[in-house]
């Protein structure tokens, strides 16, 4: 479900182009560029300020937020529906990380990271098999 929300992002943003993600058992990695964002006050090379439309690029926050939520009701739509277990609390945490990639360098470095993820999970510290057990 998380998967397919998450692609189905591009349909609610036309201006957002997904790249490398992974979904993990208890988080996931994803990244997302924003396209066709003009910069508002950036000059054109007449003189003239480029102004922002009627509908600027969407931020990071309201993306994520947006994410955050659709997959929220659909979880519980899927608890009602079809007997998902119930959570407690909150699905998702407050906040989220963020980085800006700034050159192709640090792009490769983080879709490597991306990529290599679910192998990292054997060996996290909230992996389930993990814990001790009593």
């Amino acid at each position: 479900m998380i998967y397919d929300m998450w692609c189905e992002l591009i349909d609610r943003f036309s201006n957002i182009k997904l790249d490398e993600y992974v979904v993990m058992p208890n988080h996931m990695h994803g990244i997302i560029y924003i396209v066709g964002a003009p910069l508002v006050g950036a000059p054109t090379g007449t003189g003239n300020a480029v102004r922002a439309g009627t509908r600027p690029a969407p931020t990071l926050g309201s993306i994520i937020g947006a994410f955050k939520s659709i997959t929220t009701n659909k979880y519980i739509e899927n608890i009602h529906g079809n007997k998902w277990p119930k959570f407690y609390g909150k699905l998702w945490q407050r906040n989220y990380f963020e980085r800006v990639i700034r050159d192709e360098r640090e792009l490769n470095a983080m879709r490597e990271y991306i990529l290599n993820n679910p192998a990292q999970w054997a060996f996290d510290s909230e992996n389930p098999k993990n814990f001790p057990h009593s």
